[in-house]
């Protein structure tokens, strides 16, 4: 920033204001810097609470930039969203109303999100002018092994493999590419191979490839991100803590391990290759899972398609409730306040008096609480504090893992990586929120599963098609990590299973789910002995396909089928989302079911396996390994219900 800023002169005082910035710079940045690049977290946590500090800098403020808007989904922008309206509000009473500035290559319908996040009306700019040069798409279907997985399925090779094999191929050519990876252990997995392989060719090689994930320590990632940007680096797996944020001049290639979820993301993600004009090469290798193998197999899925439109709810509750508290902290909260933050607000005011949380007196709600009211929730976490990684030999802090991640990455037995580096966990404290890792060099990889009941709270909208229903509504789930699976490296096959002993864990959240009828059953030809595969079969396809019809993850929604559900006394799919109160994708699921579904059918009756496989009805994260599960029985039963769908008026969305 100070290099762009130094030829305007010293009229413009730039600085960067985020967790990393010492504290000796703090109040040089409040009390003189006029351009702040800050994030929603500094916002929530530091500014907004400390505004008289900020008061010279607020009341002067007249532009908010929020770079990559599309990002900003699912809870953590429904976060954002409300952190957002906190400064309004706080910026109104030193009297400034800034201008929203909102910039995305990657927004559908860009005028709705940017209103539904900063809660004002927007006007839309569409023209492009960045400059691109041309990029070369390769989708790339890892080949077929010998090797069997769950229940005799046919298993291809890794996308990590492939992708750790693409990545020391492009190095050895000199070709400077970045490899993103789901999950931070995938990112120093691929890391890792790749290393090892380019020690085979050139010894200079290995250390021009790094990983670079979340969870590093701040001085890691500078370290990092200079490298790259010297070009010392050659290569980088990264996790998409990378995708934003970052212009990577000179970079020639861009692989992604895995569909990221959303086609905004995978656009996000090709887009850093070539930003300087030249042509660029993209290359989305897929995994053996229903959503990636159907899209190798239909492109125009992805290149014919508009990106997805933005989901996100400010009005959950379990969002709502802690801004609620922390704008009362920053100023009392009054009567015309209340509508700023949606609709939701008059019906949680009396719940957090109840609470003791807020006070009402006179013509105002007050925080209180001693302790801050900004610390009752974190922006990007689901709840809990963040497992500290601790290597027990020398009480040396590794990184951070989130809470709602813990019992299934650094469980007891858990393979942990960073920085090239290989541990296990030997213990993991919830209580303390630490797990201590010990480093070792197994030949493994482990993968948690886990155990998942359902119950229905309330049934919020119901659909009929034909005499199956759809529905919308509250849920419970009730969810135990029961079990870990040991895994070789490069080829996923399955070593051995070990037992855990972890706590259930219960969440209240939304569910889309359907039910069918016993008379549809027989039309169906699906008999009692195969219903348990049939559903179980949907369920896992339907969760495996959502990420098309709404911006979500598969890791971020979750499923139930059972073949006699209490609540309903009828067979029931149900898919939820992963996160307190709700984050807007199965409702969206609910609003497209039709056509969800009937993807989800076609990706199994495509597939060219027998009797199920990664690729259309297996499950990387079932809980019940895989079984039961019957493809065919799956096929009719979706047939059957959307018949019923087709008679209906499709939902409005």
């Amino acid at each position: 920033m100070s290099a762009l800023t130094a030829p305007l002169g010293t009229g413009i005082r730039a600085a960067v204001y985020d967790g990393d910035t010492p504290v000796e710079e703090r109040e040089w940045v409040r009390q003189y810097a006029n351009y702040v690049l800050t994030n929603p977290d500094m916002l929530h946590r530091g500014i907004l609470p400390g505004h008289p500090r900020w008061s010279s800098f607020l009341r002067a403020l007249r532009y908010v930039v929020i770079d990559e808007c599309h990002t900003y989904r699912g809870v953590f922008g429904s976060h954002v969203a409300q952190v957002l309206r906190r400064l309004r509000r706080v910026c109104a009473r030193y009297g400034s109303s800034p201008v929203f500035l909102l910039a995305s290559a990657t927004a559908s319908d860009p005028a709705v999100a940017a209103s539904r996040l900063t809660g004002v009306p927007v006007v839309e700019i569409t023209e492009d002018g960045s400059p691109r040069g041309e990029v070369v798409f390769a989708l790339w279907e890892p080949p077929l092994t010998e090797l069997h997985g769950e229940q005799g399925a046919p298993v291809r090779r890794t996308a990590t493999a492939e992708s750790a094999d693409l990545l020391t191929d492009l190095a050895v050519q000199g070709v400077r590419t970045v490899t993103f990876v789901r999950s931070r252990r995938g990112a120093e997995l691929i890391a890792l191979i790749a290393q090892e392989r380019l020690a085979e060719v050139d010894r200079s090689l290995p250390d021009r490839i790094a990983a670079y994930r979340g969870g590093y320590l701040p001085e890691e990632r500078r370290a990092l991100e200079r490298a790259l940007h010297s070009g010392e680096l050659l290569g980088l797996a990264a996790t998409t803590a990378l995708e934003l944020g970052m212009d990577i001049a000179g970079l020639d290639a861009v692989v992604v391990a895995g569909y990221p979820g959303t086609r905004a993301s995978l656009w996000q993600q090709a887009g850093r290759a070539g930003r300087t004009g030249e042509g660029a090469l993209a290359i989305l290798v897929a995994r053996d899972d229903p959503l990636d193998t159907y899209l190798v197999h239909h492109p125009d899925a992805l290149f014919r398609q508009p990106v997805e439109s933005t989901v996100l709810d400010p009005d959950n509750p379990y969002v709502l409730a802690p801004h609620l508290c922390a704008a009362a902290a920053e100023l009392p909260l009054t009567e015309p306040d209340l509508e700023l933050f949606g609709p939701a607000t008059e019906e949680l005011m009396p719940q957090l008096e109840q609470r003791k949380l807020l006070r009402r007196r006179a013509t105002a709600w007050h925080w209180t609480r001693r302790e801050r009211a900004a610390d009752l929730t974190d922006i990007r976490e689901a709840g809990g504090s963040p497992v500290q990684v601790v290597e027990a030999a020398t009480g040396r802090l590794l990184g951070t893992v989130d809470a709602a991640a813990a019992h299934t990455t650094v469980h007891e037995g858990a393979v942990h990586l960073h920085q090239g580096r290989s541990y296990l966990v030997r213990q993991l404290d919830l209580d303390d929120s630490v797990a201590l890792v010990e480093e070792a060099a197994p030949p493994y990889s482990t993968t948690a599963r886990d155990t998942t009941a359902i119950s229905i709270l309330e049934t919020t909208t119901e659909i009929p098609w034909g005499d199956a229903r759809l529905c919308f509504g509250s849920v419970e789930v009730t969810n135990q990590v029961v079990s870990f699976l040991r895994r070789k490296l490069i080829t996923g096959e399955v070593l051995g299973e070990s037992k855990l002993d972890l706590p259930p864990r219960t969440l209240r959240t939304r569910a889309v789910w359907w039910t069918v009828t016993d008379d549809q059953l027989e039309e169906a030809r699906v008999h009692p002995q195969a219903l348990g595969g049939a559903l179980h079969a949907a369920e896992h396809a339907s969760i495996g396909i959502l990420p098309l019809f709404a911006t979500c993850d598969r890791w971020d929604i979750g499923g139930v089928s059972v073949p006699l559900h209490p609540d309903t006394l009828l067979p029931t799919v149900f898919v939820y989302d992963g996160h307190p109160g709700g984050a807007g994708f199965a409702e969206r699921a609910f609003h497209t079911a039709a056509r969800w579904l009937a993807a989800t059918r076609e990706a199994i009756a495509a597939c060219e396996c027998e009797a199920g496989c990664p690729s259309c009805i297996q499950s990387p994260k079932c809980g019940n390994g895989n079984d039961p599960l019957d493809k065919k029985a799956a096929i009719r039963l979706l047939t059957t219900l959307l018949a019923g769908a087709a008679e209906q008026p499709p939902a409005a969305e």
